[in-house]
């Protein structure tokens, strides 16, 4: 059962200002001065055991943005950044909020190929990379004016070398609540990824919403293994803890052994469906190592009904499920204290209203399926450079049209039944499956394909494409390994396909359409064990 606000494991409200004692006139940034004013000094511990207070980080994050003003970066400007995940990466996330820049995080899987089109469209001032990586920054930004900076995962880098000689900034750079604070680029089903918008207020209020609905406090721990090129591990995890007073257990990724070494002395533990798989594949994971836990929080991918309940049966307690989107962040949660309904996301969030209606724009009765649609100050200001494509999402009356076909009960409990949009969410990725299915066309030998997404344990879906030969192309035999290397240089890895399947034609009908439900179908197993 979940905890109540009266018993056991609910955490101790403890009031805080509502201004940081030396305001910067930048929300975003003087929201985290307080959060960290209510706390008891200490922000994260790493996986070493080492630990950073609040006043270091925060002297690091002043000195990451001066270096970015000296790098000729200014308000408004964007920052795209490719690193590791460590305490410093986070620390430059702050000071790209501190000097009024965008942050432009990418996911360190990006190949060369993916990454020239982010920086091509984004145009960014600056360009972080892992040391390693600097002379393929200098490639990407080769003609233009951004600056190449690195950040490693051990605080090397000359973005860390500049910082030693610099003053931290005193302060922050006054911005707007509707000034951008980041732009996360999100795939697109024509193959072109579109740029999120997000602003100031957009991280803001989901972040106070959040910290309220889940009764985050100081005294919370949270244990922190995602990415945070996303915004489940950035904008999720870390503002919650940022704005709370809360510390963060700083993992650098999911590790079944640091995890369960760690959670004895988290309070929170933030996942995607593979996480729990994990740890319930771990016969270590005994319900007294969960004993201290008071809140399991599973987003980024549907949670299976059955991975829910092996939960509840090995802890004792019930995983909270909830829903959001890169454009919209959190939008729906099942509640801290209440029924949480296997298999739902919950109701909408405070100050987020939904409607799902069919496809004559008609409003759709409790009970029946439709596309969701979400408004709030959630909701992003629009995709990058995408005008048209703005305006056919995100509605004139604010709606954010979500793509995802969902019921609502009359409890006002919402379960998403599906994706308009053919998205696959694989290990808590969202992968479209277009941007594949050009990349195996372009294969040689490979006349046509289609790719789909499987039932996996572990991962939520799997991705299994259907490929078709060119019967034109002799002597270029085809076989599911070589068609997974030739992709190796075009698609990250969690793009790539787990299954490939050689096919005589793919299924169409009278329009020609291909009819992925039944290749869907054919590979509902696929994955079983």
């Amino acid at each position: 059962m979940a905890p109540t606000e009266e018993g056991p494991g609910a955490p101790e409200a403890r009031p805080g200002p509502d201004v940081p004692l030396d305001p910067t006139g930048n929300p975003l940034y003087d929201a985290i001065l307080v959060g960290r004013e209510r706390g008891d000094g200490q922000l994260l511990e790493r996986a070493d055991g080492s630990t950073l207070d609040d006043a270091d980080f925060l002297a690091l994050a002043g000195r990451y943005a001066n270096v970015l003003l000296d790098a000729g970066v200014g308000p408004g400007d964007r920052v795209a950044v490719q690193v590791s995940k460590s305490p410093e990466a986070l620390a430059l996330y702050v000071a790209c909020v501190r000097a009024g820049a965008v942050f432009l995080p990418l996911n360190t899987a990006y190949t060369e190929r993916e990454l020239a089109y982010f920086v091509g469209d984004a145009e960014p001032a600056a360009l972080v990379v892992d040391p390693a990586d600097e002379s393929l920054g200098g490639r990407l930004v080769a003609g233009t004016l951004a600056r190449v900076l690195t950040l490693g995962a051990d605080g090397g880098g000359s973005l860390a070398e500049h910082a030693v000689d610099v003053d931290a900034m005193d302060g922050a750079v006054p911005r707007a609540v509707d000034d951008l604070a980041a732009i996360l680029y999100t795939s697109g089903t024509t193959g072109r990824s579109k740029g999120a918008m997000l602003t100031q207020d957009n991280l803001l209020s989901n972040a106070r919403t959040l910290v309220r609905a889940w009764a985050f406090t100081p005294r919370d721990v949270l244990l922190h293994a995602l990415p945070i090129f996303h915004t489940h591990g950035l904008f999720v995890a870390c503002h919650t803890t940022l704005l709370s007073g809360a510390r963060m257990i700083f993992l650098p990724g999911f590790d079944v052994d640091e995890v369960l070494a760690a959670l004895p002395r988290a309070s929170v533990l933030m996942g995607v469906p593979t996480f729990y798989t994990r740890l319930l594949d771990e016969p270590r994971f005994e319900r007294s190592l969960a004993n201290g836990v008071r809140l399991f929080v599973s987003g980024s991918a549907p949670l299976l009904a059955a991975t829910h309940q092996a939960f509840e049966a090995r802890t004792g307690q019930r995983i909270l499920e909830r829903y959001g989107m890169t454009e919209t962040n959190m939008n729906c949660s099942n509640p801290y204290a209440g029924e949480r309904v296997a298999g739902t996301v919950g109701p909408p969030l405070p100050g987020v209203e939904i409607r799902v209606r069919d496809d004559g724009g008609r409003d759709v009765p409790n009970g029946e399926v439709g596309t969701l649609e979400v408004r709030g100050p959630n909701v992003f200001a629009g995709y990058w450079r995408m005008p048209e494509k703005t305006a056919e999402e995100l509605l004139p009356d604010g709606y954010f049209v979500t793509g995802d076909l969902a019921t609502v009960d009359d409890a006002g409990y919402v379960t998403i039944v599906g994706r308009g949009k053919d998205l696959v969410i694989s290990g808590g990725y969202n992968i479209y499956p277009r941007e594949i299915e050009m990349a195996l066309d372009a294969v040689d030998g490979v006349l046509e394909s289609a790719v789909v997404g499987a039932p996996h344990g572990d991962l939520g879906e799997g991705l299994v494409a259907f490929v078709v030969s060119d019967a034109s192309a002799e002597g270029r035999a085809l076989d599911e390994k070589g068609i997974t290397r030739a992709l190796e240089e075009s698609l990250a890895r969690f793009k790539r396909p787990r299954r490939v399947v050689l096919v005589d034609a793919l299924p169409r009908n009278t329009m020609g359409k291909v009819q992925k439900a039944e290749l869907r179908g054919r590979v509902a197993d696929v994955f079983a064990t």
